[in-house]
């Protein structure tokens, strides 16, 4: 089995080194590390939580590309939120984003670690038949 990973060295926000990269290929799965809202310079977005919510998806769904899949390929979604009050808001944003189609999913509410990060969000997509490691 090949392993592809997805995503250079600088894949935090700000361009900062993390260990870890933003997705693996393996055996028709990708597997996509969490991804909070992050403006193109790499900069952690805060301001309206909807578009937080956006811009997260926004990043899931760009590396889900990367890794060959789509939102319509996805199977399970894990789902972080620091306010437990914006529960019902996430779901109806999340709703629009993946439309009928309706992956397992497993949401909690946590503490981050930066101050900025309100949602975080991961998933495993199966890839079409034929494509990737």
């Amino acid at each position: 089995m090949t392993i592809e990973r997805i995503g250079g060295a600088r894949t935090g926000t700000g361009g900062q080194h993390l260990p870890f990269c933003q997705a693996t290929v393996a055996n028709g799965f990708v597997f996509v590390s969490g991804q909070v809202a992050t403006t193109p310079d790499g900069t952690v977005y805060r301001g309206d939580f909807d578009r937080e919510v956006t811009l997260t998806l926004d990043n899931v769904e760009a590396v889900l590309t990367a890794g060959g899949a789509s939102v319509g390929d996805v199977v399970k979604v894990g789902a972080w939120l620091s306010e437990a009050e914006r529960f019902g808001r996430f779901n109806e944003l999340y709703a629009e984003r993946f439309g009928t189609h309706r992956p397992a999913r497993t949401t909690v509410v946590v503490g981050f670690g930066h101050p900025d990060v309100r949602v975080e969000v991961d998933a495993i997509a199966y890839l079409p038949q034929g494509a990737g490691a």
